[in-house]
C-alpha cells in the first residue's frame, strides 16, 4: 500500500492563532493551490480516498475529485482543547513552556497529547493496511497527522515532530508493501 498524504491548503486565519481541530475555512488562494495539487497527483489512479472530516480537508477532497471519499475522525489535527482559536501569545508562558517540553505526553487543557494523535494515526494505518496491499491510497489530512505517521515509520521520538516542515498543499508518500515501511518523499 502506498499512502499519499496530502496536507490541506492554506487557511483563512491570521498567523499566530492555535486552530487544531477548529473547523477553519480555506483561504482565497484555495483554487490556485488545488490546481497545483491536481498536477502533482495527475498520474496516479487512487484505489481509495480518505479525509479528515474538517471542512478544509473535505473541500479539498471534493475539488481534487480523486474518488469516493471516506471520512475518518482519526485523521483530524491535534485537539488543542481550551487553546483552540486563541493566540499562541495569549497562552500563559509558563503553561505553554511546560507543555512544549513534553508535548508528546502532555495535553493542553481539555485537549489531547501528540501521543494520542500518534495512536489515532497508527490505528488508521493498521485498519487500512488490512485490505489495501498494493493499492494507491490518498489521505487528505493535517500537518500533525502527517508528522506522526512519518515519526512512526522512522521510529523517531515524537518530541522531534516539529523539526519536520509539512507545507500546505504538499504531498508526502509512504509505502507499506515491503517488510519495512519506506518514505519515498516528503513535502513535495
Amino acid at each position: 500500500m502506498k499512502l499519499h498524504l496530502i496536507r490541506h491548503t492554506s487557511l483563512n486565519i491570521p498567523s499566530g492563532i492555535c486552530y487544531g481541530q477548529s473547523d477553519v475555512d480555506v483561504s482565497e488562494s484555495f483554487h490556485a493551490e488545488c490546481g497545483l495539487l491536481k498536477e502533482k497527483l495527475a498520474r496516479i489512479r487512487f484505489d481509495a480516498v480518505y479525509a479528515s472530516p474538517l471542512q478544509r480537508c473535505v473541500k479539498l477532497a471534493e475539488v481534487l475529485d480523486l474518488g469516493e471519499v471516506q471520512l475518518d475522525h482519526r485523521l483530524k489535527e491535534l485537539h488543542f482543547g481550551d487553546w483552540e482559536m486563541q493566540a499562541w501569545d495569549s497562552i500563559p508562558r509558563d503553561v505553554f513552556d511546560t507543555w512544549a517540553k513534553d508535548y508528546a505526553n502532555l495535553s493542553p487543557p481539555n485537549g489531547e497529547s501528540f501521543s494520542q494523535l500518534h495512536m489515532r494515526s497508527k490505528s488508521f494505518i493498521e485498519d487500512v493496511s488490512h485490505h489495501a496491499r498494493g493499492q494507491e491510497i490518498a489521505v487528505i489530512t493535517h500537518g500533525g497527522v502527517i508528522r506522526a505517521m512519518l515519526a512512526d515509520v522512522l521510529n523517531m521520538p515524537l518530541k522531534g515532530l516539529f523539526r519536520m516542515v509539512i507545507d500546505h498543499a504538499s504531498v508526502t508518500r509512504i509505502s507499506f508493501d515491503d517488510e519495512v515501511p519506506r518514505i519515498h518523499f516528503v513535502n513535495r
